[in-house]
């Protein structure tokens, strides 16, 4: 008697075991496989690491976007952007998006957003006290406005902006005019 209540508890822990490891199996292999990308890495800057990214010792034009995710016409040319670097990254496009987010979101909404968009270009947040420093150093034509977007060719003259929401063909052509002088 004793043995097959022995074999009735063994038994019935087996099935709660399995129907309790199971689920978690599946959460393991969804996070494993890759069911959701990873975030794309967000690195804090201040007014001198804006002036590092400017400052062109690369032979690439560079994309640079201002962006947030509060901003409703920042998240609606986003997916634009991220097809145009996906486009343009082998021919030679540097693109970096400058996030005007609350550093407290750099860990949430950030990359959130950024999985969502499937982005790849470089990502920085900037954390400064004084917005009007690092405007200054962008454009001393720019007001602040998001979302803005500037493109600097090789030696790190502007050679188009656009504040507002992007014409994506007319971004497009001047970045086809950037990555083909340079070669």
């Amino acid at each position: 008697m004793f043995r097959r209540f022995g074999f009735f508890v063994v038994l019935i822990t087996s099935v709660v075991l399995v129907g309790v490891a199971a689920p978690a199996q599946k959460r393991e292999s969804k996070r494993m496989h890759g069911s959701a990308p990873a975030a794309q890495p967000v690195t804090v800057i201040d007014t001198e690491g804006l002036k590092s990214l400017l400052k062109r010792d690369s032979h690439h034009p560079l994309l640079l976007n201002f962006w947030a995710t509060w901003c409703d016409p920042c998240r609606d040319e986003f997916p634009d952007l991220v097809k145009i670097d996906g486009d343009f990254r082998n021919m030679g496009l540097d693109f970096a998006a400058v996030s005007l987010d609350d550093p407290k979101d750099i860990k949430t909404e950030v990359p959130k957003f950024l999985r969502l968009m499937k982005a790849q270009m470089a990502v920085y947040l900037l954390n400064v006290p004084d917005p009007e420093i690092p405007i200054t150093v962008v454009d001393p034509q720019w007001s602040g406005a998001l979302p803005a977007t500037f493109l600097y060719d090789v030696n790190g003259k502007i050679v188009y902006k656009h504040f507002g929401r992007i014409v994506t063909a007319d971004l497009r052509a001047a970045i086809e005019k950037q990555v083909g002088a340079k070669q």
